[in-house]
């Protein structure tokens, strides 16, 4: 008897589909710009009363103003320890810059310098927040950029195969567009002339 051979069941065939995808997806960096003007702004506003004036007498200590009025200070010192005016006003004069100028204007000032450098801190920290950001985006263009050199080059090892199956090679093909061109206006090719 002779067995009877079932052939075996052909595979379908199954269809390349070409689905458009991404080729990077992009992951947003967790920074949101802001005004570190308008932040600071803020926290002057929030703060109490002895903050508003160690700010403002540190703004106004550091004007050339206060530098007037110090050296001039200093001249009325230096006129009564010649004995031009009253020793009183040498006494004066050593008390106003010796202790007042010195021990209480040098904690309000230190007060104000730290609030003032708050926005400086403010700034800082957004600055380094940017860049970081900057950085990150970077990065993710570099990835993308390498995404798609990966996608030139596997689409023209599979161009390079096709034509290497209908017996092309890479060179020939400036003339094939030359010859399809020609033959498409209707006029020679350079190769067909006579």
């Amino acid at each position: 008897m002779q067995e009877e051979k079932t052939p075996a069941p052909v595979p379908q065939k199954t269809r390349l589909t070409h689905q458009l995808t991404s080729l990077f997806q992009h992951n947003p960096f967790p920074h949101k710009p802001q005004n570190v003007n308008e932040k600071h702004k803020a926290e002057l506003e929030a703060s109490g009363v002895n903050t508003r004036i160690a700010v403002w007498l540190t703004k106004s200590v550091g004007t050339m103003w206060t530098a007037y009025s110090f050296a001039v200070l200093a001249i009325i010192g230096l006129l009564a320890i010649l004995g031009w005016l009253p020793a009183l006003v040498a006494l004066l004069v050593v008390w106003a810059s010796q202790t007042f100028i010195q021990l209480v204007m040098l904690p309000i000032l230190s007060v104000g310098q730290n609030v003032l450098g708050r926005h400086a801190e403010l700034m800082a920290e957004e600055q380094f927040n940017t860049t970081m950001n900057t950085y990150h985006h970077i990065e993710e263009i570099m990835q993308h950029l390498s995404a798609q050199d990966a996608e030139l080059l596997k689409h023209t090892k599979m161009l390079i195969h096709l034509l290497s199956s209908a017996g092309l090679t890479a060179e020939q093909l400036p003339d094939l567009q030359v010859n399809d061109a020609a033959s498409q206006h209707g006029t020679p090719s350079a190769g067909t002339q006579g």
